[in-house]
């Protein structure tokens, strides 16, 4: 039998097609097939069930923005997490970030974090950004006090002679690097920053192409004590008055803090950074509230522990007392205080 052509197969085709029976209209509450959900979305959907010890641990999680790797905020952070440690009853997540002032950002825009270590200064430059600032963050407790340490060669006199010149404010993301231009802000005193490792600006100002180091951290700074320094070095006192009282404590430098650079019975006076420890104003019988009250209860009742040999020297200036300039206390805190107080009325 010859081929056929493709017209006379075209043809047979749609003759057999005209037997075939006509198929059933969709039913009226058919959707098109791309509305219709694929079985991988719909196992998608379905979350999955957390394993109960899962649920346990995540239960008191509480994340404490530390600071810089370097840092002391870091270190601190982490001797709270170990002394308050209680298994699935608290457990306290210490977290590196990029330093004290950028933690505070970190309490208020990042997942998790409940608690932070930041400079109280810190509070200034969102004061813009988020009007209520000083209503979302609360203090639980003032951790030490960084002194500010104006350190210049033998021609500075004052804090007038360092207008125009180059002073360091060592690298970005230190507290010194944030607050010292604020305060030499403040002070009205105009200077070429530069933001570089300290340890390479003291070098500078030895050849005379530094004129001044400002150092914001806890005294005494092995930089001063251990290093050695040619006659006329010294530390610049700054004054404390109205302008620092929002956020700023009176401080001094004396000869027991830097034998080599004080003279027995001196006293430069400066300013100090309060450092604190700082938790989000979470709604009061929340989850997230619960878990930093516990936080707070650990860390209160257990402060013998941080202050025993082993930890950081500094835990045995703590006043859980002092107050934070700026900031109201966390409720859990000042109830735990005005608890104690109590007590300690009812034994007398």
């Amino acid at each position: 039998m010859k081929r056929l052509t493709g017209l006379c197969r075209l043809l047979l085709l749609a003759a057999l097609m005209s037997l075939l029976p006509a198929l059933p209209p969709p039913p009226a509450d058919a959707r098109p097939q791309q509305d219709r959900p694929h079985k991988a979305h719909l196992i998608r959907t379905v979350p999955p069930q957390p394993r109960p010890e899962a649920l346990a641990i995540n239960a008191w999680t509480v994340g404490l923005a530390g600071g810089l790797l370097e840092g002391a905020p870091i270190r601190l952070a982490a001797e709270m997490a170990r002394v308050v440690d209680d298994g699935d009853n608290l457990h306290v997540l210490p977290v590196v970030t990029r330093g004290p002032v950028e933690n505070l950002n970190s309490l208020l825009y990042l997942r998790g974090i409940d608690a932070a270590i930041i400079n109280s200064d810190a509070l200034e430059e969102y004061k813009s950004q988020v009007p209520d600032i000083q209503r979302r963050i609360t203090y639980v407790l003032n951790l030490f006090p960084s002194e500010l340490h104006v350190f210049v060669r033998p021609e500075i006199k004052s804090l007038a002679d360092l207008a125009g010149k180059k002073v360091n404010f060592n690298s970005q993301g230190t507290a010194a690097s944030y607050s010292g231009p604020l305060i030499f802000s403040r002070l009205g005193v105009d200077v070429e920053k530069t933001f570089i490792p300290h340890q390479v600006a003291l070098e500078q100002m030895r050849k005379g192409e530094m004129a001044a180091v400002v150092f914001i951290t806890s005294k005494p700074v092995d930089a001063f004590v251990k290093g050695k320094f040619d006659a006329g070095f010294k530390f610049l006192p700054v004054p404390y008055d109205s302008k620092f009282e929002d956020y700023y404590l009176p401080s001094t430098l004396d000869a027991a803090d830097y034998p080599n650079l004080i003279k027995q019975g001196d006293r430069v006076a400066t300013l100090a950074v309060p450092t604190a420890l700082v938790a989000f104003n979470w709604p009061a019988n929340s989850n997230r509230f619960e878990r930093v009250a516990r936080f707070v209860d650990h860390l209160f009742s257990r402060i013998d522990k941080l202050q025993a040999p082993g930890f950081d020297p500094k835990w045995k200036s703590i006043n859980l007392g002092a107050t934070v300039p700026g900031l109201a206390r966390f409720p859990a805190a000042q109830a735990w205080l005005d608890r104690q107080s109590a007590t300690a009325r009812a034994s007398q």
